[in-house]
This record gives structure tokens, C-alpha cells and sequence, in this order.
């Protein structure tokens, strides 16, 4: 991913801070007494090694139990992973609806799991000023297979958006090779022909089709959306967000954005490209294009209403349209036809809005002091990011859920479906073995993300990538200091409601587009200005200490 000048100089002459990727201060104290802590460790461990604890060990995980994979104790993934690195896991289960909540509480008492993976950056944050979770580019040393990861692929510049103020950071996010932009809007492509219209690349024309799918049906919305838990509209504000140039909205939500033309961070919710997305909104929804309902319907009421021809647009990524829209349709309109369209480019351009770092894993500080504290790092390094693991997770075991070809090719054993690869088999890789599951599998290499993608998935793929990356994905680094974290933190609450609540009503006239200097100074009140001052003023700083 090529990055702006901008960010290349900023890295490069904060190499003193940033180089502690490859070295990671062996002279710290953090690094000095870790001889108490290599109980059950491998002596030697390194790239393309298999982890294999000396000692049967056990580590606590806190587990996001999938509604769609509901978690089995007897899945092959647990027994295998135990075969192979002579570690037990000890899921601590929380339901995915609550899984934020849960993982705030369990980290704020101090009761959290060791292991504590799918949380995305910033929300990370919130518990460095504890102490609660671990300093981890501490210890990178200790995980050959992540540091590799971010030499080879030049990861360097996206790592540095995670550092603190201490110039640490303190979530292994999952790696990618390449960019993977999976969120777009899918599209019914029987009634496109109907009508006559080509598949839109952009949100005006997004707009023209919905427009022209009313004239023909004014009896229904064409545009009925889902992703709208917890946060109202979340894939599409988020989606909307990233094609007018700022940093994300909806699902994605970020406080600030970093404005490239401006050379500084603005407010998300009070700016001027959210307001552009706020009016755009309206518009869909005051002209009958956009279901009111989307704001509130769970993702079963608008895959109903997809699948019984009350609408022919809603959000998709790759799996929902092998899962969910054609399975549903096939029962109650067998004619419906689904299909990927590019992501809408909007205002900032044809840009690929994703970024290559992903949800991550978190360490609870209380890891530092086990016996075990050395081998649960290669442990968590095997698993997250050698491609071994990294293939044992999504893919499973060898001669069991799949096979290989001479080339080296992977293919789903025969009696194994998975996103509809091997609709006729009996057993599905996830729900019954326990593989390609979110906690685990994410990132690595192109060829193995997009091993289960589809030739209409992979040429999205191909498109998107000719895309150049967005500039406001790796923002310039902003990290507040101790203190700074402990105000804004008391603010963002407050602002998100203020920004969420307040967009809704917009959105749906229930409160008039004239009144948006008076919602700005609202934002105001609530403290929105002092905040972006504040990280402003690290984005300052940094910039000063590290060149």
C-alpha cells in the first residue's frame, strides 16, 4: 500500500521510536527478568517454526460467540490446536450483541481473560491509562512471525497510527498483505435489467437507480437496509463516511478525522463532509428511497423484506449474498438475482477506502506476570500470524476439512461446505468444526484471505485494488498523553450519542437541515471543539518529537 509523502516523512524521521518494531528495546526493564517467565516456552522460536508448548499449558480467551457459529466444545479447531501446540484454550464466552459491554466490564474490574481479541483500534484506548492491558510492542521480540509481517510488507506506517504517547502501542492488530475492502451494497440485478440501467459506481448514481426502481414501484422502498446494530445505519453511515474523505461514521465512528487539505483533525460529526452524508441521507429518505425502517430493523426484518420483493438494495459483504440473499430468495422469489456493486465513489474519488490492519488482540497486563507469559506470546504469534496458523485457522486440517493439489492449491474436502462452495455437503466448516472463525481467522496473505472468494469476489477484488488507497486511512500519528486520554474519554460519550441521535433526526426530517449550525454549537457546548483541540495539539507534538 503506498503511502503519502506525508506519512513516509513522518515515519522516517521518527525512526528512533518507530524502529523499536525490529529491536524492541531488549534493554528495557520490561525485557531484563523475562527469565521467570519462560515456563512451558520454546528455546528456539522462529519464523516458520511450529509452536509447541514444553509443558501442557492453558490460557483464558475472552470469546465472541457468533450467532451464526454458535460456539461447540468438541470442535475439531480446539483438539487439533491442542495437538499442534500442546495449548488448551479456555473460552470465556460473551454473546456478540454484548461483546463490547462485557469486555469493558471484565477489563474495568480487572477480571478480563488473558487473551482479549476482536477489538478494534481506538477502542483500545480506553484501558491504557488503567494499566489494565499490555504495552505489547514491548515484547515483539517474543513473536518472529508479526514482525516479519511488518517488515516485510511494509507495515510500519499503519502500525504507527496505534502508538500512545508513550510511543508504544498496545493492540496486535490482524495483518494484511493487501487492502480488503469486503462492504459494499448489493444490488437485485434481474430488476436492473428490468429497468433498463446499468450496475452504479458512484452514490449520485446510487441515487438515479433508486430513483428509477421508485418510479416503477412506488408501492415499496427500494432501499431497505441492514448492519443497523448497534449503531443506527452502521455499515451505511459508514460506508457514506469513507466516500466523502473522512476516517469513518456509523459502526466505524471516529471522533476526528484528519483533513489532508486543512493539514489538521476536524470533529466527524460537527464537519462538512458529514454533513454533506447527513444531507444525502435525507434526501433518500424524504424521496421514499431509503426505508425509514433501516434505522431501527434488525438484520433478519430487512433480509425479509429483500427476500419477498418489499426491496432490491441492502448492504452486503461477500458472505451475505452466498449466506443470506440468495438462500433467503431462493425460497420466496427464485427469479431475484443478487450481485456485489463496486463501492460507490463519492466526492473524495476512486479511492479503496480499506485499510491492511484489522481487529485485534489485546493482553491482559496480568499476562506479564505468569510463568507462562513467554510461551503465550509465541503462542499467540503462531496462531494469529505464521501462515501456518493462519491457515489452520480458516481453513482447518488437511486430509479432514480439505485437501491440497500438487500446485498447492487448497480444496474443501468433498463432504465440507462453506459460503456455498459445497452446497450439497453435510458438514460446515465453521459451524461444526469450528474454522474460519472470526476470532481467529483474519488477515495474512492475498492469496489466502481471498482463498474462499468467489470469481465474481475475486474480480470486485481486482477492481478495488486498482484503486489507490485512501489518504485518511493511516492519519498522521495523534496519541494523547495520559491525561488528555482521561478528558477526551469523559467527552466521547456524550459527543457519540449527541452525533448518532442527531443524525437520525436529520436523516429522517425529524429535525430540519436548517437547524445544523445550532447542532454544531451544541457539539460545541459538549465539549467537541476542546477535543479536536486536544488532538490537534498531540498531532503537534509528535510531529516535533519524532520529526
Amino acid at each position: 500500500m503506498v503511502q503519502l509523502s506525508r506519512r513516509q516523512v513522518l515515519f522516517a524521521t521518527g525512526a528512533a521510536a518507530v524502529v523499536s518494531l525490529a529491536g524492541c528495546g531488549d534493554d528495557t526493564p520490561e525485557k531484563k527478568d523475562l527469565d521467570r517467565n519462560r515456563a512451558g516456552a520454546m528455546d528456539k522460536y522462529g519464523v516458520g517454526d511450529q509452536f509447541t508448548a514444553t509443558e501442557p499449558l492453558t490460557f483464558s480467551i475472552l470469546y465472541n460467540n457468533h450467532p451464526n457459529y454458535p460456539l461447540k466444545t468438541d470442535w475439531l479447531f480446539w483438539s487439533e490446536l491442542a495437538k499442534r501446540t500442546n495449548v488448551k484454550l479456555d473460552p470465556v464466552a460473551v454473546p456478540l450483541s454484548d461483546y463490547e459491554q462485557k469486555r469493558s466490564v471484565l477489563v474495568g474490574s480487572g477480571d478480563a481473560p488473558l487473551i482479549i481479541p476482536k477489538t478494534y483500534h481506538p477502542q483500545e484506548n480506553q484501558y491504557v491509562s488503567s494499566g489494565a492491558i499490555l504495552p505489547v510492542s514491548d515484547y515483539l521480540d517474543l513473536m518472529p512471525h508479526f514482525k516479519e509481517k511488518l517488515e516485510k510488507w511494509n507495515l510500519q506506517p499503519e502500525m504507527d497510527t496505534l502508538r500512545q504517547e508513550d510511543g508504544k502501542f498496545y493492540l496486535l492488530p490482524g495483518l494484511h498483505e493487501k487492502p480488503w475492502q469486503d462492504y459494499t451494497l448489493a444490488v437485485r440485478t434481474d430488476v436492473l435489467e428490468q429497468l433498463n440501467i446499468p450496475a452504479p459506481t458512484s452514490w449520485d448514481e446510487v441515487y438515479t437507480m433508486l430513483k428509477a426502481m421508485k418510479a416503477a414501484h412506488p408501492d415499496l422502498y427500494p432501499f431497505s437496509d441492514r448492519f443497523g446494530k448497534p449503531n443506527p445505519a452502521g455499515n451505511l453511515l459508514n460506508m457514506l463516511a469513507l466516500a466523502y474523505g473522512l476516517q469513518g461514521g456509523g459502526w466505524n465512528y471516529q471522533p476526528t478525522s484528519w483533513d489532508e487539505s486543512a493539514g489538521k483533525y476536524v470533529f466527524t460529526g460537527g464537519s462538512d463532509r458529514w454533513r454533506q452524508v447527513v444531507e444525502y441521507l435525507h434526501k433518500l429518505v424524504a424521496e421514499g428511497l431509503l426505508d425509514p425502517e433501516t434505522f431501527t430493523q434488525t438484520d433478519d426484518q430487512a433480509r425479509q423484506k429483500l427476500a419477498s420483493g418489499k426491496s432490491f438494495v441492502i448492504s452486503a459483504n461477500a458472505q451475505s449474498i452466498v449466506n443470506d440473499y440468495r438462500p433467503d430468495s431462493a425460497k420466496l422469489n427464485p427469479n431475484a438475482r443478487f450481485k456485489k456493486i463496486m463501492f460507490p465513489i463519492g466526492p473524495a474519488g476512486p479511492v479503496n477506502p480499506a485499510g491492511r490492519l484489522e481487529n485485534g488482540v489485546m493482553i491482559s497486563s496480568k499476562a506479564r506476570d505468569s510463568k507462562n507469559f513467554v510461551a503465550m506470546m509465541q503462542f499467540i504469534d503462531w496462531l494469529w500470524y505464521s501462515e501456518a496458523g493462519e491457515e489452520f485457522a480458516k481453513w482447518g486440517v488437511e486430509g479432514t476439512t480439505y485437501s491440497r493439489d500438487a500446485s498447492g492449491k487448497r480444496t474443501l474436502a468433498p463432504d465440507v461446505d462453506v459460503l456455498g462452495l459445497n452446497p450439497s455437503g453435510s458438514k460446515h466448516l465453521q459451524k461444526d468444526f469450528g474454522f474460519y472463525n472470526g476470532v481467529f481467522a483474519y488477515g495474512g496473505k492475498l492469496d489466502l484471505v481471498q482463498s474462499f472468494f468467489s470469481p465474481e469476489e475475486l474480480e470486485f477484488q481486482k477492481e478495488m485494488n486498482a484503486r489507490k488507497p485512501a489518504p485518511w486511512v493511516t492519519p498522521p500519528p495523534a496519541p494523547l498523553s495520559d491525561e488528555e486520554q482521561e478528558q477526551t474519554t469523559l467527552w466521547a460519550t456524550a459527543l457519540k450519542d449527541h452525533v448518532t441521535a442527531n443524525t437520525l433526526k436529520f436523516a429522517l426530517g425529524q429535525r430540519p437541515l436548517s437547524e445544523w449550525d445550532a447542532y454544531v454549537a451544541e457539539l460545541k457546548g459538549k465539549n467537541a471543539e476542546a477535543y479536536t483541540e486536544l488532538v490537534n495539539k498531540a498531532y503537534e507534538r509528535y510531529r516535533k518529537n519524532h520529526g
